[in-house]
């Protein structure tokens, strides 16, 4: 099964929280207020409420394997109880892909992320430049036809 809800969420929660400076209802409040003033809050409360309908669904189909292995006799995993296995699955997938976003939201160093509030293709004298020195590929001559044994032709 998944994490206990309340932990994930409570992760969660503490890091927008710390990444905003100010408790999540009066984060919601504010953008709610202003949702233009801070894109990166506005996408976050947005997110957080995927997160917690994700999270509802998730425990309701974990609610509804468990009532199944209940019912099921001698622990025989048929093919309704299977199919509530892979619904629990795809619901945690859900859940954990909206959790990242927000952790993307709320790291000012992710991947692709300059600090807060900044977005890709700002200023692109501040960049840096690439580890490693590049060159333009040299066109290449055209490869000639080689036939390979059993293609279709």
């Amino acid at each position: 099964m998944s994490y206990d809800a309340d932990d994930v969420m409570g992760v969660i929660t503490q890091q927008i929280e710390a990444r905003f400076q100010m408790p999540l209802a009066d984060l919601r409040r504010a953008v709610a207020a202003a949702p233009h003033a801070s894109n990166d809050a506005t996408v976050v409360v947005k997110w957080y409420g995927m997160l917690a309908e994700a999270q509802e669904g998730l425990e309701k189909a974990e609610d509804a394997l468990v009532a199944a292995l209940d019912r099921a006799p001698d622990q025989v995993l048929d093919d309704p109880v299977m199919e509530l296995a892979h619904q629990v699955n795809a619901a945690v997938a859900v859940r954990d892909g909206r959790a990242m976003v927000i952790r993307h939201y709320t790291d000012p160093n992710s991947v692709g992320r300059r600090g807060p509030g900044a977005w890709r293709g700002a200023d692109a004298a501040v960049r840096p430049s690439p580890a490693l020195q590049t060159a333009p590929i040299l066109s290449a001559a055209p490869v000639p036809y080689v036939p390979v044994r059993g293609a279709a032709r």
